[in-house]
């Protein structure tokens, strides 16, 4: 340790500060100075002598025997202590610099009678003292690095880095040396732990990685402790090789109808380096296809996709054989390895045949025609072979065609013929699409076809007339001047305008008060001629006019104009006109449909009156029934004879089993029937009278039915002397009526039905 005395000076202010506990009884008196005194504190760390280490001693020039040296601070009384009466320090524990380099501590000097102090407290530091006790220390202890392959001598690679925790301003204490223990061959490493290459020949495909250990250790040209870490080195790749195929020799079968851009085949390569540096090419060497063929590299996989650029053809080539290289075209020559970059392939490809539709010779087809020519029948052909070896016949057939309909005809042997004239007014051109099919050896049709369009195009013949156009009903003025333009007229054609000229215009009559003046741009103006309409003698003219259009054969229409006489003002505004008569012009279409609403209605009516006069004879035969006043009387005993008032009339019932129609399920109305007046003598007559009386209503009213009446009784009373009417006993007559009928009728006529039924 170096002793060195220091002699702090306190200021004036910490002197009057000390003087105030020191009062003087004479105010002029100046108090003497004093001042701390000790050696500057130092202490080794980890000295190995026992404990306790004396560090220093503190010193006051004040003389006093009550003097007591102290020391405060965090470590105070703790790590260090002080002898009271001396000042010596002493340290109770082993100092690490590594973890505390220094220690603040402060001094005072106090009256032990009364703890007063008689020195301001002054702060020193004892510092630690190093010695080289630490190992450097890498900061991982694993490091990774990289450098691409083949890469020049001293490349660097990585940097690694170890710590020193001692002193670094004593010499050799934390100064750190590298070296490279294990791959030294390959890789070392400087003093500031730079790792570089030692070789040019590092390749990726012989290896990949390298693991390296490095030590560090201080204390230059000593032996002291060290420590290590291992170093993980990667070589990236560089493009140094080329692509080699995996074979000699390719061989391939595709059937002739492959697509254009189908995929035939693949041909593939190796290439050891990485997938990013895979740029193969491939190439035709020798063949006479590579017009037929093309070679693609797949981007991922690095094989070669061989697709045809045009179509193949068995019956043509049935087998390609050909050539191929591969290469690299990125490959970096510095580092090319010998052995040659070609890399050469044979490619074979066997064309299978297949079933192939037929082929049409030309496409499209086209033919043109005259309308409305009732000569022409037959257009032209369409023609199909058979491509493969068997060369069989062909069947045409139409498919679609455009507009629909039967205009145009295909036979079986692809004649294009015309089953009627064309009109080009309807369509000025007709297109229908042809199926080839070809004819098996059973006589049946192949499933496999292929398609023609076939395209007629119609010239126009001049065969329409021009029409009259006009925008708006022509008027004229009652007092129009001569000259006054009505309206000007154009014309229009369905056909082809002649290319010799505009339409024609001209009156059919000169005998009017109208004239036509030529525009010469395929209008005309209708103007006044004389002038002075009398509205009294003609409130509407009919003004013909002819229009031909030139064309060959020229063709003319006449079309008449009406024109209207109309009231007007001074100004020559309209003011009043005739309703002119409208013109209804009913095309056959509409005349059809109205003939057919017109039979519709004649049939509904001719139902409608059968139903009702069916409905009239069934309404009277219930209205007959009602107004009978029949009605079937029910008795717990034989009837009390003829006084009985009731009754019940099975004319009814006989009449509507003749007619055959069944009694409606609304039961008869009750009332009674009135015997003819006066004291009549019971007897045959009385029936008999009433019997003639009823057939004399029915034969004089002939909208009723028969008014009979027919009394039945199941017991004649004793007063009759008619003998016995009664129905009980007809069941055992001789009578011919069938009334197994009445089991129809229901249960309301079931007593008759068992009565008189068989």
């Amino acid at each position: 340790l170096f002793s060195l005395f220091l002699a702090p000076a306190f200021a004036d202010k910490e002197s009057q500060k000390t003087n105030q506990n020191f009062p003087s009884n004479n105010a002029s008196h100046k108090r003497l100075k004093r001042d701390w005194i000790w050696n500057q504190m130092h202490i080794k760390e980890e000295i190995d002598t026992p404990l306790p280490h004396h560090v220093g001693k503190i010193t006051s020039s004040v003389r006093n025997n009550n003097a007591k040296y102290i020391i405060e601070g965090e470590y105070a009384n703790t790590i260090f202590k002080v002898e009271e009466t001396s000042g010596d320090v002493y340290a109770f524990e082993r100092l690490d610099r590594e973890k505390k380099a220094e220690y603040e501590l402060t001094a005072l000097i106090i009256d032990r009678r009364n703890n007063q102090s008689l020195e301001p407290p002054s702060k020193f530091i004892i510092k630690v003292y190093d010695i080289n006790d630490n190992v450097p220390v890498f900061v991982q202890k694993v490091f990774n690095g990289s450098v691409p392959e083949m890469s020049p001598v001293g490349t660097s690679v990585t940097k690694v880095t170890a710590v020193d925790a001692d002193d670094p301003t004593v010499t050799g204490h934390a100064t750190v040396t590298y070296q490279v223990i294990k791959g030294d061959e390959y890789f070392t490493v400087d003093d500031s732990g730079v790792i570089s290459t030692t070789r040019a020949d590092l390749d990726r495909e012989n290896q990949s990685t390298y693991e390296i250990i490095v030590k560090a250790k201080d204390a230059p040209g000593s032996s002291g402790d060290s420590s290590t870490a291992t170093v993980i080195i990667t070589l990236t790749d560089i493009n140094d090789n080329f692509p080699v195929f995996k074979h000699s020799s390719f061989h391939f079968k595709v059937p002739e109808n492959i697509s254009v851009g189908g995929e035939v085949g693949r041909v593939k390569v190796e290439d050891v380096d990485e997938p990013q540096h895979r740029n193969t090419k491939y190439s035709f060497v020798r063949g006479d296809y590579r017009d037929t063929f093309e070679i693609l590299a797949n981007p991922f996989t690095n094989e070669g996709i061989i697709r045809p650029k045009k179509p193949l053809d068995f019956e043509k080539v049935a087998e390609y054989r050909f050539d191929i290289e591969a290469t690299d075209p990125t490959v970096d020559l510095r580092y090319f390895k010998a052995g040659g970059s070609r890399s050469i392939s044979t490619v074979t490809i066997e064309v299978t045949d297949v079933d192939e539709p037929p082929v049409f010779t030309k496409l499209p087809y086209e033919f043109k025609v005259r309308e409305n020519d009732p000569e022409i029948r037959t257009l032209g052909s369409v023609w199909a072979h058979d491509p493969d070896a068997a060369k069989r016949k062909i069947r045409f057939i139409r498919r679609r065609a455009s507009p629909n309909g039967d205009y145009i005809r295909v036979s079986d042997t692809g004649i294009i013929q015309l089953p009627k004239p064309l009109d080009r007014e309807f369509s000025s051109s007709y297109n229908i699409t042809v199926a080839a099919q070809e004819i098996l050896e059973d006589g049946r049709l192949s499933d496999r076809e292929s398609h023609a369009q076939v395209h007629v195009i119609v010239t126009d013949e001049n065969d329409n007339a021009p029409e009259l156009v006009y925008p708006e009903e022509p008027r004229v003025c009652e007092n129009a001047a001569p000259g006054k333009v009505i309206i000007r007229i154009s014309a229009t054609d369905k056909d082809e305008i002649s290319p010799r000229g505009f339409f024609k215009y001209s009156l059919a009559t000169e005998d009017s008060n109208f004239s036509l003046v030529e525009n010469y741009d395929n209008t005309a103006n209708i103007t006044v001629k004389y002038g002075q309409f009398n509205r009294e003698l003609a409130k509407i003219h009919y003004l013909p006019v002819i229009i031909s259009d030139n064309g060959d054969p020229e063709l003319s229409s006449t079309n008449t104009l009406v024109i209207s006489v109309c009231k007007c003002n001074e100004k020559g505004n309209f003011t009043f006109c005739e309703e002119r008569p409208k013109q209804v012009g009913v095309s056959i279409q509409a005349l059809v449909a109205i003939f057919i609403c017109i039979i519709t209605i004649i049939v509904i009516t001719l139902l409608i009156l059968l139903r009702k006069r069916h409905k009239k004879d069934l309404s009277g035969l219930g209205r007959n029934v009602a107004e009978i006043h029949e009605q079937l009387v029910t008795y717990d005993e034989e009837g009390g004879g003829e006084m009985d008032t009731t009754s019940y009339d099975v004319s009814v019932l006989n009449s509507v089993r003749k007619n055959g129609i069944k009694p409606e399920a609304v039961p008869s109305p009750y009332a009674q029937v009135q015997k003819p007046p006066g004291n009549i003598t019971s007897g045959a007559g009385e029936m008999e009278m009433m019997i003639e009386v009823k057939k004399d209503e029915a034969d004089n009213d002939r909208d009723l039915l028969p008014y009979d009446t027919l009394h039945i009784y199941g017991y004649e009373g004793a007063e009759s002397i008619a003998e016995s009417l009664s129905s009980l006993e007809s069941g055992s007559s001789d009578s011919d009526i069938d009334y197994d009928f009445l089991n129809d009728w229901g249960p309301r006529f079931k007593m008759l039905a068992e009565l008189y039924g068989s």
